[in-house]
């Protein structure tokens, strides 16, 4: 039985190690060139560091898996940019090398079953001034700090909504920034409300109070302040970033007039959650829950026959969710069962961290008043250079409350990049302005038919090719 993993994260090489237990063959297919995923960002073999223990929580994690999946067959620098359904089931298109070259290596493969462990990627609110260079995600912050011992600046903001903060300002300072400040929009009766209910779910979980006890002590060491509802409304600079004006919000996010101070710095680094990668799931025709994860049953398995999906994008819990996912995704993908006893320890630690995801929403969910501290010139599309007061003004004239139609008026959500920084934020503003909870087309930002740019020569290519007709074996092993 073949089992192709997409992802080489923690969630893809729990799967793999699962599966190669089951005498499954596998294959991960992982768009870096190394494994480890955005969680195990670390230095490649040919110049390691032996600091990697004290940069990467799980590394001894990390290490044993990697040792028990040297059997699968790792393929890095494949990008999945297309899935497809034929009479015989899914195929995967694949390019194999460098992201920005032509003339990649096209293959095509058609798995007995498929596991999906893409993660997500973080998201950034539009702010005033947020093009400059010197603005970063804090997520591409951290894997320059985690994968390239390079600190994007030397006076550092940070500014956003989440834990994920705590380990970017760490990485920031492990990699000689200096950090002016943390600024969480999220108020003490939000974080009172996510992670103060039900303290005795938080003292099962023992690994994350000292991973966060961890974060806490290097905030203290460092001396990094940590602000309470607050944040970044507006970014200076002309050329490059020089100031940012900070200001107090209100539980929905509201800028409070009167609270604004201008602090001077050279680089910012925003985050606002995550944005789970499901573009390959819905192209494989799994079912999304109401806030867009992947639909799995008990078993990791979703709505497509053929498909399990593990990790950040069932729910957004942890590495340690991811890994417990990964487990059972793998299992059951090669032909096991949730009941199966070699699982039992990854059942009870997916149920005991799911509920982290709950906890972070009701903490640092993203409110509506952030949409106050846009102006009419705030770029919200950056890749085409679309405003705010553009995309409102189309509103205004059309009256669509349609995704697709939005999008094709304004460009918006139509660059490289294909929404995935904007995307959320353009459903965000027609939510807001048409007073729908979904576009009324039905149209998703996550549905690309083409996941991944390729060449159109690569492209032609790659329609020529033949894909043969699946032989159906049974996993090694299977009683």
């Amino acid at each position: 039985m073949n089992v192709v993993i997409i992802g080489a994260g923690p969630a893809g090489l729990a799967a793999a190690e699962a599966a190669l237990g089951r005498g499954a063959d596998v294959t991960i297919l992982e768009a870096s060139d190394l494994p480890g995923g955005q969680y195990w960002r670390h230095l490649p073999p040919t110049r390691p560091s032996a600091a990697e223990p004290a940069l990467h929580h799980h590394w001894t994690e990390f290490q044993r898996l990697r040792a028990a999946t040297e059997r699968a067959d790792i393929v890095g620098s494949a990008q999945v940019w297309a899935v497809e359904r034929d009479d015989h089931g899914l195929v995967l298109r694949v390019a194999v090398g460098a992201a920005d070259a032509e003339g990649r290596e096209q293959r095509a493969l058609r798995p007995d079953a498929l596991v999906l462990a893409t993660g997500a990627h973080d998201r950034a609110l539009p702010v005033p001034g947020w093009t400059l260079p010197g603005v970063y995600t804090a997520g591409a912050a951290q894997a320059m700090a985690k994968g390239e011992r390079i600190a994007l600046g030397s006076e550092v903001v940070v500014s956003g909504a989440g834990p994920f903060l705590f380990p970017v300002t760490r990485s920031l300072g492990q990699a000689g920034a200096h950090v002016l400040g943390v600024f969480e929009a999220s108020g003490a009766k939000a974080m009172l409300r996510g992670w103060g209910a039900r303290p005795w779910e938080l003292l099962a979980a023992g690994g994350k109070l000292a991973e966060m006890a961890g974060y806490l002590g290097h905030h203290l060491r460092a001396r990094v302040p940590y602000h309470l509802g607050s944040q970044v409304i507006a970014i200076h600079g002309t050329s490059k970033v020089e100031a940012v004006t900070v200001a107090r919000l209100d539980a929905d996010w509201h800028p409070l007039a009167g609270t604004e101070r201008r602090i001077p710095c050279d680089t910012v680094c925003l985050g606002h959650g995550f944005v789970p990668r499901v573009e390959l799931a819905v192209a494989a025709g799994c079912d999304l829950t109401p806030s867009r994860h992947i639909r799995v049953d008990p078993e990791q398995h979703t709505s497509a026959t053929e498909v399990w999906a593990a990790g950040e994008i069932t729910t957004l819990g942890g590495v340690d969710h991811a890994l417990a996912t990964g487990r059972i995704a793998g299992w059951c993908a090669a032909g096991g069962s949730a009941g199966d006893p070699e699982v039992a320890g990854a059942v009870r630690a997916r149920n005991r961290f799911a509920a982290f995801a709950d906890r972070i929403e009701a903490a640092h969910g993203i409110r509506p008043g952030w949409i106050d501290w846009l102006r009419p010139d705030t770029l919200v599309c950056r890749c085409e250079e679309v405003s705010y007061d553009r995309i409102r003004s189309m509103l205004d004239q059309s009256g669509t409350n349609g995704l697709r139609s939005a999008k094709l008026t304004t460009r918006a959500g139509l660059g490289l990049c294909q929404g995935r920084i904007c995307g959320r934020t353009v459903e965000t503003l027609l939510a807001a302005h048409s007073g729908v909870d979904q576009p009324a087309d039905g149209a998703l930002i996550d549905r690309r038919p083409i996941a991944a740019p390729i060449a159109l020569s690569d492209l032609a290519r790659s329609a020529e090719s033949h894909v043969p007709a699946p032989v159906r074996t049974e996993p090694k092993g299977r009683s």
